[in-house]
């Protein structure tokens, strides 16, 4: 044993005098390569969201930043919040979020079904109300991007002009079935605020999706009458679909915004840097032609993504 280990130690002298014979150019690319072999394996990342068009979308942009930035990126998307919150934070680490959405989630979570909704207008202030719950429910929120993407509901281009509707309130007293996401019912900016603020008799809630093309079929072919989306849905006219103003202003604040599990930002605080640039970078109108390139063109998210992120500097 003494023997193989005094035969190790000269081999590995030689190597170091081999190296310095080398010359200083190949010290300097092997010191390169290890910085990067390095800087390329941070370690790994749960990354959570909705799986809606806009949702893929941008956890599609933080799974290419954060894989460019040397994480391995593990993202699971599913149908509604209420399907990954109850593991974040824990086995999920990030998740592309909307300052209302979370805001108010973790608000009925803490204080129960009947809670007063947080319903600031402004992002800014609206994560500044929640920010006990937040801090509570070990969840940090990053940069808040001016980008914002609120409930919206739509009817057909026909019914708008032959029931006179082109508010929410013109719906009053009327009854209609909805087609929406699978967590709406009773929720304020749902079928919740669809009854109980603006008196719209919902019959039937159909849990089709949030935008999705089910959702959008089932209110073109009658099955119902109302339909949600979202403010930068860039599908609609080309439907003959359009939204109804929602004069009231019954829909909270939802600006873009990266949701961190505290623990994991403490240990990995370059998320941070990663991430906060891109919410800079994205803007209403942008994500609205975005969403468009990806509804009518036909293009993938990942596509779309990748496009954005390399035209603004950010891969």
């Amino acid at each position: 044993m003494h023997l193989a280990r005094t035969l190790a130690a000269v081999l590995a002298a030689g190597a170091l005098t081999l190296s310095g014979c080398a010359g200083d150019d190949l010290s300097d690319d092997s010191a390169t390569d290890t910085e990067s072999s390095a800087s390329a394996d941070k370690g790994s990342i749960t990354l959570a969201g909705q799986n809606f068009p806009e949702a893929t979308l941008v956890a599609s942009m933080y799974e290419q930043l954060l894989e460019d930035a040397g994480y391995t990126v593990d993202t699971k998307l599913v149908d509604s919040r209420d399907a990954y919150m109850p593991t974040f934070p824990g086995d999920v680490d990030i998740v592309p979020e909307y300052v209302g959405g979370i805001v108010n989630f973790l608000n009925t979570q803490a204080n129960g079904a009947e809670a007063k909704p947080f319903e600031a207008g402004d992002g800014e202030q609206l994560a500044t109300d929640g920010a006990p719950l937040l801090e509570d429910a070990g969840i940090e929120l990053l940069d808040i991007s001016p980008a914002t993407d609120t409930n919206a509901f739509f009817v057909t281009q026909e019914f708008s002009e032959a029931e006179g509707v082109t508010t929410l309130s013109d719906l009053e007293g009327k009854s209609v079935t909805l087609a929406a996401a699978p967590d709406c019912e009773g929720r304020l900016d749902c079928e919740g605020g669809l009854s109980d603020e603006y008196g719209i008799d919902i019959t039937k809630v159909l849990g089709l999706g949030y935008a999705s093309d089910q959702t959008y079929q089932s209110v073109l072919d009658g099955e119902s009458e109302l339909g949600e989306t979202s403010t930068t849905d860039g599908t609609l006219e080309s439907q003959g679909l359009v939204i109804l103003e929602d004069d009231k202003q019954i829909q909270p604040a939802q600006n873009l915004v990266p949701a961190v599990s505290a623990e994991f930002l403490a240990d990995n605080p370059d998320v941070a840097d990663i991430l906060n640039p891109l919410m800079a970078a994205l803007t209403t109108e942008g994500l609205t032609e975005l969403n468009g390139r990806m509804a009518v063109d036909r293009e993938k998210p990942e596509d779309v993504a990748a496009d954005f992120l390399s035209e603004q500097g950010l891969l």
